[in-house]
């Protein structure tokens, strides 16, 4: 599955990033970013971010890939819809699209053109459900022996075991 996320539409969907876009909307995105990078490990789904710079006079379209997160800032006149709209339409014949964007209208136009319409906050719950669900096993581990060694994943104990060889 491939989401694209309307970028300023769902830090203005959720109440947490809404606060941080308040006093620094540089860092709401940076915390977007992570949140959605550190979900799509979780869930194995590519994910783009599309930021409107629209308004911004002589602004060029910039595309970046942040911890495995396609980030990309419309041009001059673009918006994000605008450019999903576009994407959606040229690809959702060969990709499997669900779109983030509580914009009804957004939603209409690119559930027409075969994309998936998830509303920002089904995506917040499943971040959240699956933040719980992480929460839940690391306790769980940790309860269960209180060795550190039961608390590490496979491949950080074979690191370990290898740079311990290396010191002998």
């Amino acid at each position: 599955m491939h989401l694209m996320v309307d970028g300023y539409n769902f830090i203005n969907a959720w109440e947490n990033l809404r606060k941080i876009a308040e006093d620094d909307l540089d860092s709401a995105r940076k915390k977007l970013i992570d949140i959605l990078a550190d979900f799509s490990g979780y869930k194995g789904y590519k994910i783009t971010i599309v930021f409107d710079s629209h308004l911004v006079k002589g602004a060029m379209r910039k595309r970046e890939t942040i911890s495995n997160v396609e980030v990309i800032f419309t041009k001059e006149g673009e918006t994000a819809d605008n450019y999903i709209e576009q994407y959606v339409y040229k690809n959702s014949k060969n990709e499997k699209i669900g779109v983030v964007t509580s914009d009804y209208l957004e939603q209409l136009i690119i559930l027409g053109d075969g994309a998936l319409r998830i509303p920002p906050r089904e995506l917040i719950y499943e971040i959240e459900h699956y933040r719980k669900e992480i929460e839940k096993k690391e306790k769980e581990k940790m309860q269960t022996s209180g060795r550190l060694e039961d608390a590490l994943e496979d491949e950080v104990i074979r690191k370990l075991e290898k740079f311990k060889k290396n010191l002998e």
